[in-house]
């Protein structure tokens, strides 16, 4: 059964810090490119950053560039999102999206709440 499960959301301040996990079984995780998205109320889903398969290649949402950071750690079939110097904007459900050719799993998300 494939699962993708988020963690590490919460409330931060503003300028603050957070990392989110998303730990994933049920497929072969080394051989899939991954990806973090947000979503807030009434909006569409946006990509926010993706990971190859290998961790070779990283892209970023121009809004986020400089600030978060995507890594894969594929002997814990993990991806992570650092997310620094955090802003009110950033405020969303998180969810993370496995891809390879024409499959894709997503997590249920997490929530992350920027706000002093």
């Amino acid at each position: 059964q494939v699962q993708l499960v988020e963690s590490g959301g919460g409330l931060v301040q503003p300028g603050g810090s957070l990392r989110l996990s998303c730990t994933a079984s049920g497929f072969t995780f080394s051989s899939y490119s991954m990806s973090w998205y947000r979503q807030t109320p009434g909006k569409e889903r946006e990509l926010v950053a993706a990971i190859s398969s290998v961790g070779a290649g990283t892209n970023y949402a121009e809004s986020v560039k400089g600030r978060f950071t995507i890594s894969k750690d594929n002997g814990k079939n993990t991806v992570y999102l650092q997310m620094n110097s955090l802003k009110p904007e950033d405020t969303a459900v998180y969810f993370c999206k496995a891809v390879r050719r024409s499959l894709h799993y997503w997590g249920r998300g997490t929530q992350v709440t920027v706000s002093s």
